[in-house]
């Protein structure tokens, strides 16, 4: 799927209200949640993110009453497929730059509003990277309290279970079911179990029309966003929406998706074999392999451990 493409649906998707504070209610275990005020909350039109990330990653900032008092949600969306290890730094910058900017804005303020730094990743490996920016230096008590700090907050999809999911059983929790799962029937019902409940019908709409962009993958030219805003006055209309893309689309869609999850994972597991027997690979050698089709993996595999190079693998995909 196009990264952009995705970047774009899934930040429209917590520009709404609702699915943003369920995101928050359900799955920040933070006891101030139960006192921020998400009736009165706003999302700030304002963008921090620097040049360089701007293809790979989407922020979201949310002005929401707690204690009375204005206060910030910075939700970063990390989409890269492996884990950023100097995630820290990078949420350290960003949240400096917020502050930077809200200075700008409140020429008179002498103290700046609380801010809570979220990251929610739905790449497949692993979440590895510190969470505490203390934690990326070498001797971080050298200095003691000179050292800059900041903490953020961690929701990585990957480890919630299909089980927990369905248990909590809301826009979000579908939302991440729907990214990790391939049981194209229990999508179907839990989607349209949302319409059956009293959630509002924008929300459950905006989550309908991502999972018909997801199921076309790649069909759809980025202006198609637009079609994210159509909302569905009932649960029939919803269901033949469904039902239409999933009998043009869908099985093709999940057959393929996961193949490429497998194709994937032979790809790391023979690089990290290779580096093991010959040391690092270039890049170039590594793009190579991951363009190994499955025929090509079989052959590999057979010959793994009698080659002589790296270059004797990388014949086998030529």
């Amino acid at each position: 799927m196009n990264e952009t493409l995705h970047d774009k649906g899934y930040k429209r998707l917590f520009s709404n209200k609702l699915i943003f504070q369920q995101l928050i209610t359900t799955f920040v275990t933070e006891d101030w949640v139960k006192e921020c005020d998400f009736e009165q909350c706003q999302k700030i039109d304002k963008s921090f993110i620097s040049e360089h990330y701007k293809e790979t990653e989407s922020d979201i900032i949310y002005q929401v009453k707690f204690k009375n008092k204005n206060a910030y949600i910075y939700l970063l969306l990390e989409f890269q497929s492996s884990v950023s290890w100097y995630m820290a730094l990078r949420m350290l910058n960003y949240v400096s730059n917020f502050y930077m900017d809200y200075i700008e804005a409140h020429k008179s303020a002498r103290k700046l509003p609380p801010l809570f730094p979220l990251v929610l990743y739905n790449g497949d490996d692993k979440w590895t990277a510190a969470t505490d920016f203390r934690d990326l230096l070498e001797k971080p008590d050298l200095l003691k309290h000179y050292a800059p700090q900041l903490h953020y907050f961690k929701i990585a999809e990957n480890e919630y279970s299909t089980e927990s999911l369905l248990e909590i059983s809301n826009l979000v929790s579908t939302l991440f079911l729907t990214e990790r799962s391939n049981d194209i029937a229990l999508i179907k019902s839990q989607l349209l179990a949302l319409f059956k409940s009293k959630e509002d019908k924008q929300a459950i709409s905006i989550l309908l029309n991502w999972f018909v962009q997801l199921a076309l993958r790649g069909k759809k030219s980025l202006n198609d966003y637009q079609e994210l805003e159509h909302i569905y006055q009932s649960e029939e209309e919803a269901k033949t929406m469904l039902e239409t893309t999933l009998n043009q689309y869908g099985k093709t869609f999940f057959v393929e998706g996961k193949a490429e999850g497998i194709v994937e994972g032979q790809s790391k597991t023979l690089i990290l074999l290779l580096e093991e027997r010959f040391g690092c690979l270039s890049v170039k050698q590594k793009e190579m392999i991951c363009q190994f089709n499955e025929a090509d993996f079989t052959q590999v595999f057979k010959k793994l451990f009698s080659v002589k190079s790296v270059d004797e693998i990388l014949k086998v995909g030529n």
